[in-house]
């Protein structure tokens, strides 16, 4: 496969991916800025499992470093650009939107124009479930309008799509935007539901139920979403020849590019999510009920019929497994942790 770029490489998906292709015997060079938006000594602890495997190489660069992605590309051919790096969450954007802007856009640029003078294969990003924003017609198919994001990182990720299929069209380049639904698993984000309840839970302390719990959400499994990004990676979208400017699909172009939804087609509710957590914990969760919060949507349910149709796969780990094994490699990340409290 020759050489291959994974931006965001210290981070929850973008090292799974990195652990992946190093077991197939690819050459991976992985770059990340390791940034303080969570705790860094995790992406350290990812990056020491990475690091001094055989194939393996790192650099501290930031994806919006216009200069330094200029010359990341200069110096180094690239087979495939797996593009995972950006600012993730919906409530940080409200009280740092400028970052989202540096990272999710200027970031993205940079990261299309690498790949516009010195055409990698195939240009593979991660976009987001959170784009079909107001769209409450579930489940949410790539054919669907993604027009009313609600929240300012849906917008940049939407934005990414939009950007992606202009470089597409203008310069023949072949991008997949991937609309991931609520990544969770083993090494996740500390930001995200699982882990903050997880803590939240061992420790005693209440965990914060949003919309006193009417939500549902398409949670997808990490290794899931890892086996479907690399079948879509190795799948390079070219011009498809049915599609019309008269009646114009969202999702395929005549240029080449292509959307997929990547979830597990099948909402939980977020009470049996917890009460999922409650029995592999062996602990009852002291729950504080909350409105919902601005940018929040009440249920995400992915259609996986085009995933399935162009590579034969559909993500199905099942939320209790997926959950076993998140609370197994929680336990023994943060043994000293838990024995000293």
């Amino acid at each position: 496969m020759g050489t291959i770029l994974v931006t965001g490489a210290a981070g929850f998906v973008g090292f799974h991916l990195c652990q992946r292709l190093l077991e197939r015997g690819c050459d991976v060079l992985g770059i990340d800025n390791l940034n303080a938006y969570y705790d860094v000594s995790l992406k350290h602890a990812r990056l020491a499992l990475l690091e001094g495997r055989p194939g393996f190489r790192f650099q501290k660069l930031d994806v919006a470093d216009r200069a330094a992605i200029e010359q990341l590309f200069a110096n180094q051919p690239f087979d495939y650009v797996l593009h995972m790096a950006a600012q993730a969450g919906v409530r940080y954007a409200a009280e740092n939107p400028h970052v989202y802007a540096d990272s999710n856009l200027v970031g993205f640029l940079n990261m299309l124009e690498g790949a516009r003078h010195h055409r990698p294969r195939h240009f593979v990003y991660a976009s987001s479930s959170s784009v079909y924003g107001a769209n409450t017609r579930v489940p949410f198919a790539e054919a669907h309008g993604a027009g009313h994001p609600v929240s300012l990182y849906a917008a940049t990720k939407r934005a990414n799509e939009l950007m992606a299929h202009s470089y597409s069209h203008l310069y023949g380049i072949p991008t997949t935007g991937l609309r991931f639904f609520t990544v969770y698993g083993p090494w996740g984000r500390p930001d995200m539901a699982l882990f903050k309840f997880t803590r939240a839970i061992l420790r005693g302390e209440p965990i914060e139920v949003y919309n006193e719990g009417r939500m549902r959400r398409d949670f997808t499994f990490v290794d899931d979403v890892v086996e479907a990004t690399l079948r879509l990676m190795e799948r390079v979208p070219a011009a498809d020849p049915n599609w019309s400017g008269d009646n114009p699909h969202p999702a395929t172009s005549c240029a080449p590019y292509r959307v997929y939804n990547i979830g597990n087609h099948s909402p939980v509710p977020l009470l049996e999510f917890i009460e999922t957590l409650e029995q592999c914990l062996g602990r009852t969760a002291i729950k504080r009920m909350l409105p919902a919060q601005p940018g929040d949507v009440v249920e995400t349910y992915a259609d996986d019929r085009m995933l399935a149709a162009d590579t034969g796969f559909t993500p199905a780990t099942s939320i209790r497994s997926g959950i076993e094994q998140f609370v197994a490699w929680y336990r023994k990340h943060y043994a000293q942790e838990l024995a000293s409290s």
